[in-house]
């Protein structure tokens, strides 16, 4: 059986048992701070759980794409060492809110599994939680009386809380679960140790397939548990361990979910998977974080420097270092990988294929980018190894250090500073190092002081997220939050819950109120502020977010009266001006698409009071007459005072008939809210707020375009007031301008024939500084030392430009082969060092520019570098350029005396 019909039959199962199949969530978390990517099944449907939201449909299937590369879920390190851990993978799960419990979870995946999917029975072991004292649970019974209708008794295990009890964190719901083992290993190993005695002790062949957790309890912040209300199901199948147990495979990446990539890999790299252990894994590390980049780009998010892009550019830089050290690529070349996974889900995930081209040029630009890091951080290292090298040959104080200084060796720090900045892994160093044969050169306790740099890096990072989150305080029970800012800036309310946050030595709250006018951050929209009040008393509403789907008032102190009826009020011109704005950015994608072409997809937006972001896919720079073209359709469009058309629950496949713009990386529902700008012009599913009438917006005014990532451009503009001001500020500028040349007719021609002048004075300069050159150069000539069998240059020169002192350098190299110039020059009131050493000298006593010049440019209190020929250096103490002179004679008499 196929993966790609293993998947559908698992699906068409639950169908069969009255279960709606949905889409799978973005793998790019937008509206949960606890979570930068899904992780599981289960996390579209936390809202259910956690009580914020009741359940429309009681049981629910699906596949969910999923993404475990940080926090506690992090299998990024083991992926491709073994043969089964994935960063992205599949998870096939079904669900039940309130309905079916632990009987037909239990039932139902023992058909599937062994009637419907054919695993052999007596291969297959269940565990359920053996109890916890400490928080005085009971051993899970029940689910053991279910298994032994199925399964003899010697096939059903207890486990610990760590194995069978599941928690979504630190707090919120959790339960007893039973997990599904099978044993796939040969017979011959089975009879001489069973299964059951492997189960959970990492044998590959000895694996979990399916997770059935019930959930009963909730966790509160003081650890305590307390059952819930409604009792759910939530399960959980790798999909690719799955397809390895039915195939009769012994690792996932021999299954036909990952063996066309491999072959694809392994022909372009001119090897053969399974024949050397070191070219397999780059072979797994390449085929596996493939996948995690696509899907993550498809869903909207694009490798950067920050956040979750940091964790895709970490997973595509990995692979592309395996790729450059095992394989040999030390070209572009994951990129090509795409039409084949492409074509590998078109029938589940046809994302994939609707962006193949936009994908494959982001994933190029990345890697070409990393191969020129990784260049340059291999550069580096060379430099530490010829500073070793030179203290050597000549002792510290011509290797650049001082006397009594020891040995420089390559330092723990120096091996992190590769890891962190050039992404060079500590193991690539070593193994470089050994090639070059060159370990020696790393510092004893090296290990020691990486692991402590890498330490403090996490600690820094922790310390950044740490929050503490007390329990919720529920005030009234079984209420649901409504949202009243689309018809309304002003609504009474009352509290149904609140908790306090500490972060940072700083107490803040979160309120949830039953209605509530204030917009919660999403859809590039920031949150809306403002204040709520009762009784006299008012209290600022400084943002508004979500989690998950719930609507979160943050504030600096709670009410007195947490049971008073409140009067919640948002900020009337924030919200009106964030409203142009977001207003703006529908009607200006429109324009973007007819002036560019239809390729134009949104990659993401900011909108707030003061301006607007908007990120689209286009693979060049838009030209000035491009924006002009944009900016005056928009504008027409404003002046048309085009009245909003809103759309409030349009059924999905309705809206898209509609011709509704969508976007990639968002989850919509079975119904979503459309707002239309002219039904010919701009139709897009949005839950933002909007402007009544564009003639609102007033005016838009682009004030930037750049390039953000490969195939991914930015616009910045503002609207109404800022537009206006932006619009006077410049005119203002214009008649200062006009004033300054006498008000000319024709001031284009005016400030042209300005700026051709200056040019033309600047060449004059530039020639008589070049006669000056000259002269400084003809005078060092005639002063050069050549007793000692080389041409030796250590002068205190003046010379008006640093452009000069390089031109000097570079002439008397060209006409000595085996000239040591050591100049200290006052270029414009400002000391500055240059350093230029024939290549013959370089081989014959392994001198280096580089370093020579950090010792020499401490004299003028600076700092610089450069290559073994030729380095600068610059410096605030124009007092110590003498200094520099003595101390390079000092230098040379050294070197000759050797």
């Amino acid at each position: 059986m196929r993966a790609r019909e293993i998947r559908a039959k698992f699906l068409s199962f639950f169908k069969e048992k009255k279960h709606e199949i949905v889409a799978s969530a973005p793998l790019v978390v937008k509206d949960d701070p606890t979570l930068m990517f899904i992780n599981a099944g289960m996390n579209q449907f936390k809202d259910y759980f956690l009580g914020n939201k009741k359940a429309k449909i009681a049981r629910i299937a699906d596949t969910q794409k999923c993404l475990r590369v940080s926090g506690k879920h992090n299998d990024l390190e083991e992926v491709g060492i073994d043969t089964y851990h994935h960063t992205m993978f599949e998870m096939l799960g079904n669900w039940s809110f309130g309905d079916y419990f632990k009987k037909e979870a239990i039932a139902w995946a023992w058909e599937l599994l062994t009637k419907e999917f054919g695993l052999p029975a007596n291969r297959i072991y269940a565990t359920v939680f053996g109890g916890d004292k400490t928080d005085g649970l009971q051993p899970d019974n029940e689910a053991y009386e279910f298994w032994k209708l199925l399964l003899p008794e010697d096939r059903i295990l207890y486990g610990s809380k760590k194995d069978n009890f599941w928690e979504m964190g630190d707090t919120g719901p959790c339960g007893p679960c039973s997990e599904l083992h099978i044993d796939l290993r040969p017979e011959s190993e089975v009879s001489k140790l069973p299964g059951r005695d492997l189960v959970n002790a990492d044998h590959p062949q000895v694996i979990e397939i399916w997770n059935l957790v019930f959930i009963q309890f909730n966790r509160k912040a003081n650890g305590d548990l307390e059952n819930l209300p409604d009792k759910h199901v939530d399960t959980g199948m790798g999909f690719e361990r799955l397809v390895m147990a039915i195939q009769g495979k012994t690792s996932n990446y021999d299954t036909d979910v990952f063996t066309p990539l491999i072959d694809f890999v392994a022909q372009k790299a001119g090897v053969k998977y399974g024949a050397k252990e070191e070219t397999d894994i780059a072979l797994r590390v390449i085929v596996d974080h493939v996948r995690a980049v696509a899907f993550t780009i498809a869903d909207g998010q694009l490798p950067s420097n920050t956040g979750a892009g940091y964790v895709i550019r970490r997973i595509l830089r990995r692979a592309v270092r395996y790729g450059f050290n095992y394989l040999n690529f030390s070209e572009p070349f994951i990129y090509e990988l795409l039409p084949v996974l492409a074509d590998q889900f078109d029938d589940v995930f046809p994302e994939l294929k609707a962006q193949l081209d936009f994908i494959s040029k982001v994933i190029r630009e990345e890697e070409v980018s990393f191969l020129r890091t990784l260049e340059n951080g291999l550069k580096r290292l060379d430099e530490w190894i010829r500073d070793t090298e030179n203290w050597a040959y000549f002792g510290p104080t011509l290797s650049g250090g001082k006397k009594g200084e020891g040995r420089p060796l390559i330092s723990g720090g120096k091996v992190f500073v590769l890891h962190d900045t050039y992404g060079i892994p500590k193991d690539l160093t070593c193994l470089i190092l050994k090639e070059k044969d060159k370990l020696k050169y790393l510092k004893e306790d090296w290990e020691d002081e990486f692991e402590a740099y890498l330490q403090m890096q996490k600690n820094r990072s922790k310390s950044d997220a740490a929050q503490e989150k007390g329990d919720w305080i529920i005030l009234r029970e079984d209420a649901e939050v409504e949202f009243t800012g689309y018809e309304t800036l002003v609504t009474e309310s009352k509290i149904i819950r609140y908790r306090e946050i500490k972060e940072k030595k700083k107490t803040i709250f979160q309120i949830v109120l039953e209605k509530t006018p204030f917009y919660a951050e999403s859809g590039g929209q920031v949150g809306d502020t403002g204040f709520i009040e009762a009784n006299g008393e008012k209290i600022h509403i400084f943002d508004t977010q979500k989690e998950n789907e719930l609507i979160i008032q943050y504030s600096e102190k709670l009410p007195s009266d947490l049971h008073a009826t409140f009067r919640c009020v948002v900020d009337e011109k924030k919200r009106i001006l964030t409203e142009n704005n977001h207003s703006a950015t529908h009607l200006l994608q429109e324009a973007l698409r007819i002036v560019l072409g239809d390729h134009v997809q949104q990659r993401g937006s900011f909108v707030n009071e003061k301006l607007l972001r908007f990120d689209f896919s286009h693979f060049s720079k838009v030209t000035d007459e491009e924006l002009d073209k944009i900016e005056h359709i928009v504008n027409a469009k404003i002046r048309e005072n085009i009245a909003l058309d809103e759309k409030q629950h349009v059924p999905i496949d309705q809206a898209k008939s509609m011709g509704a713009t969508a976007l990639f990386g968002e989850k919509y529902g079975k119904f979503v809210r459309v707002i239309t700008f002219d039904p010919e012009y701009s139709v897009e599913l949005c839950g933002g707020t909007h402007v009544p009438m564009t003639g609102q917006i007033g005016l838009l005014k682009i004030i930037s375009e750049s390039s953000i990532a490969a195939g991914v451009r930015r616009i910045e503009a503002i609207t109404a007031d800022a537009a206006e001001e932006y619009v006077d500020k410049n005119i203002k500028l214009l008649n200062q301008i006009r004033v300054l040349f006498n008000n000319p007719k024709d001031l284009v021609k005016v400030v042209e024939n300005a700026v051709d002048e200056k040019n033309r004075l600047a060449k004059q300069i530039e020639q008589i500084q070049f006669e000056q050159a000259g002269l400084v150069k003809k005078r060092l000539i005639e002063k050069a030392d050549r007793s000692f069998g080389i041409t030796a240059i250590i002068e205190e020169v003046k010379l008006p430009s640093a452009d000069t002192l390089k031109k000097i350098a570079f002439e008397l190299k060209n006409q000595f082969d085996d000239l040591l110039m050591i100049l200290a020059a006052d270029v414009g009131g400002k000391p500055q060092i240059a350093i230029m050493i024939s290549e013959s000298l370089i081989s014959k006593y392994d001198m280096n520019a580089g370093n020579m010049v950090r010792t020499l440019a401490k004299e003028i209190k600076g700092g610089g570098g450069g290559q073994p020929f030729y380095a600068t250096a610059g410096g605030k103490d124009l007092n110590g350029l003498q200094k520099v002179v003595s101390k390079a004679n000092e230098m040379l008499g050294e070197l000759l005396k050797d």
